[in-house]
């Protein structure tokens, strides 16, 4: 997926997320995820700006064709849960939020065709920002 965004990955989030994707090789649907991490702009923890979607943090966005508003902690796949909202960064959703800020758009391609248009609104928990250095 080629595109100007840029995105933000603490170097802790890069490494659990390379191996999420080796684990899942010739998954085709891991191929974009693979694309965001290979051109991410990697920082320490400590540098990640605030208004970043790191894992583990608390998001709003919307859903730009249907204006539906979801708050959602984006987390790896063990801990996914969206009966409580907790969206597994290997989701297409999850791929297309990481690393994005506050008020960046995303067009993602879903595995059935079409594609997810998000813009996100505000970052409401983000780990680093509170101090949170070993989730």
């Amino acid at each position: 997926m080629a595109d100007s965004r840029k995105i933000y990955l603490t170097d802790q989030d890069l490494n659990r997320l390379q191996e999420l994707v080796a684990l899942s090789h010739g998954n085709s649907d891991v191929e974009a995820l693979e694309d965001e991490l290979n051109r991410a702009i990697v920082v320490t923890q400590e540098m990640i700006p605030p208004d970043v979607v790191t894992m583990n943090s608390t998001v709003r966005f919307r859903d730009m064709t249907s204006s539906k508003e979801m708050e959602v902690t984006l987390v790896y796949p063990k801990d996914s849960d969206m009966g409580k909202g907790r969206l597994s960064v290997m989701a297409p959703v999850g791929m297309a939020l990481i690393g994005l800020s506050v008020g960046q758009s995303v067009e993602w391609p879903l595995p059935q065709g079409g594609v997810k248009r998000l813009k996100i609104l505000s970052i409401l928990y983000q780990p680093e920002a509170s101090g949170d250095w070993n989730l």
